[in-house]
């Protein structure tokens, strides 16, 4: 099958998004579906106000057409509501191809946090842009009915997975801190709430790995913690597993993935009981806890030392990425007729 995905956010971009995607795509081709992929890498960009690591594509829209015109696709996948993606979509709209969407990240959210402009506006923006979708995919019950309740229509769930083979129990080597060691991975910016994780009144370590637009304010403010980047998925995969307990101190995720991450590393969890964490780690056994949820974060975190590293990947073992492949792929929306032939 001849699937377009097209998405602002792609390689060298080091976030979940990122690793949804990428994981999506090499499990697609690893079964020969023949895909492209329209990410930034390929156009001129610009930074995105307020968070410079990711690049913006800029004048894009006569090249997308073209694009996907010259693919002759029979489906299309929308990732991401950036430039990008509204070109795929005025496009696909102009030729009449339905066309899928995904909800990843809650911009509304975020750009309030950033601009103080009212959610309802921002609500509205993205709930137009989803609106033509076949199916707006989204990665958690919370998150479904949360955009349901905002007016979104042909919602559908579809799950994440981790890859196990990379993220595994390896040891406490990589780190040579005072432990306990508490760990967060992820993007630094506002909307991830890292200073209810940095002020925690915690023994040990606090370690934050990630880049973002808050990493140089937050080193100056928090002098005893240690702020790192990984240089790869070898990298992080062994200070995930060097870790004693991860902390997702986030109250806007639409899921978590690097909870998954944490998890298949043999590293319990504790956040916030907000939807993301509660999403992740709802299937757990009671009998057999693999987080701990509390709005005292530091309890949580405290707690969460007790739990087995082995129930955490056990448990982790569960998020196949067989089953996410087959989700989506269903719920693509087939192109009857491309070019004027049918598409095999």
């Amino acid at each position: 099958m001849r699937i377009a995905i097209v998405t602002d956010a792609w390689h060298p971009q080091p976030n979940g998004v990122v690793r949804v995607l990428s994981s999506l795509h090499d499990r697609l081709a690893a079964v020969r579906h023949d895909l492209l992929v329209i990410a930034p890498d390929s156009f001129r960009t610009i930074p995105c106000p307020t968070y410079p690591e990711i690049p913006l594509a800029i004048g894009a829209g006569r090249a997308v057409t073209a694009r996907l015109d010259a693919f002759r696709p029979q489906a299309v996948h929308i990732a991401t509501e950036g430039p990008l993606g509204w070109a795929a979509r005025r496009h696909c709209l102009r030729r009449g191809w339905p066309f899928t969407t995904a909800y990843h990240t809650k911009f509304p959210q975020y750009l309030h946090a950033r601009t103080r402009l009212p959610l309802s506006w921002l609500y509205g923006i993205v709930r137009h842009f989803h609106a033509p979708s076949s199916a707006a995919m989204v990665p958690s019950h919370s998150v479904y009915e949360e955009l349901s309740q905002q007016g979104f229509a042909n919602l559908r769930h579809w799950s994440h997975g981790v890859d196990t083979a990379v993220f595994r129990p390896q040891g406490k080597a990589a780190f040579d801190f005072p432990r306990p060691i508490f760990l967060y991975v992820g993007r630094v910016t506002i909307d991830k709430n890292l200073p209810a994780f940095l002020d925690l009144p915690l023994d040990g370590t606090k370690v934050v790995v990630g880049s973002g637009p808050q990493r140089d304010a937050l080193i100056r403010r928090y002098p005893d913690a240690k702020f790192i980047v990984a240089h790869g998925d070898v990298q992080l995969s062994s200070y995930f597993s060097a870790a004693d307990v991860f902390v997702f101190p986030s109250r806007t995720d639409t899921f978590g993935l690097v909870m998954l991450e944490a998890l298949a590393s043999g590293v319990p969890v504790a956040a916030f009981p907000v939807a993301g964490p509660l999403d992740v780690l709802s299937k757990a056994s009671p009998d057999h806890p693999v987080g701990v949820l509390d709005e005292d974060l530091a309890a949580a975190a405290r707690r969460a030392l007790s739990l087995s590293p082995a129930d955490c990947r056990a448990y982790a073992e569960r998020f196949s990425w067989d089953a996410v492949v087959e989700q989506f792929l269903g719920y693509l929306a087939p192109i009857g007729c491309v070019g004027g032939q049918k598409s095999l």
